[in-house]
């Protein structure tokens, strides 16, 4: 008997490699799963422009980053793989340009006008983003996905509508690009990890072990057999890397500590020039 339901995840139709550079535009859940690949020695770029909600502020970001020479990507060329999620629907618009700005800058409410993006306003939006990707990186795979983080300030009725908005949003573009793909971290979290146990103490932002559960699902459906080989090889290294000493000055501990390093050497070589 299953006590649970299961979100079944298909094979993405292309594979992350190890080490391979990834680029993250998006909310802060964006950063929480940056963060995941970061602790697996993956060269990833988060959000360089700030923390992006909506599809507008997502496609001045990456318009910024694909115009900027002094960008800190791997080899200073836009990744093959990137990820974006989205949190909101809702933009504010500068009301003296028109303009919908990425941060207010803590400027008076009075200067915005707040709006709701329609579905089609998301998907034109973030059209003009996979387009700006792919005239740089022909080969680029975009990731897209919808943070689980409910926003209270709304309403959760609200959110709801929200989060709706851009998934089907996300939907229409992923049935008309063939190097879109769609990862369910929104259903993940609201299907199978329901449980309030889930949750950070505020109740809206998935825990720690949350994280964790989506970082496995993402690496059974998008990671190549290498990569989840790169994982397991560097897992003890990882742990070594993180270990806290009584004495971090004992001849012991210096030695185990110059051991790992050349543990990590061996490893890294073994992968990083393999992409």
């Amino acid at each position: 008997m299953e006590f649970r339901t299961v979100v079944k995840i298909q094979k993405s139709a292309f594979q992350i490699e190890p080490l391979e550079p990834i680029l993250f535009v998006g909310s802060c859940f964006a950063d929480n799963i940056g963060q995941r690949f970061r602790e697996e020695h993956f060269p990833v770029t988060v959000n360089p422009y700030g923390v992006m909600y909506n599809p507008a502020s997502i496609l001045h970001s990456v318009q910024r980053i694909c115009a900027s020479t002094h960008i800190a990507l791997s080899e200073s060329i836009l990744p093959r793989v990137v990820f974006f999620t989205l949190g909101t629907n809702r933009v504010y618009r500068l009301k003296e340009t028109g303009e919908i700005v990425d941060n207010c800058q803590k400027r008076p409410h009075h200067l915005f006008q707040e709006e709701e993006l329609t579905i089609p306003q998301c998907v034109d939006y973030l059209a003009q983003a996979v387009d700006e990707l792919h005239l740089h990186r022909p080969d680029v795979q975009v990731v897209l996905t919808v943070s689980p983080i409910r926003y209270a300030k709304y309403g959760f009725h609200g959110s709801q509508l929200s989060k709706a908005t851009l998934l089907l949003a996300v939907n229409q573009l992923v049935c008309e690009r063939p190097n879109v793909t769609y990862f369910p971290a929104y259903e993940i979290v609201l299907d199978e990890l329901r449980d309030y146990r889930f949750y950070q103490p505020d109740m809206i932002h998935p825990s720690g072990q949350s994280v964790e559960y989506i970082w496995q699902k993402l690496v059974d459906a998008c990671f190549s057999e290498r990569a989840k080989q790169f994982l397991d090889d560097w897992a003890p290294v990882k742990r070594a890397l993180n270990h806290r000493p009584f004495d971090s000055e004992s001849d012991a501990y210096v030695q185990f500590i110059n051991d790992t390093h050349e543990k990590e050497k061996q490893v890294l070589y073994k992968y990083i020039n393999k992409v």
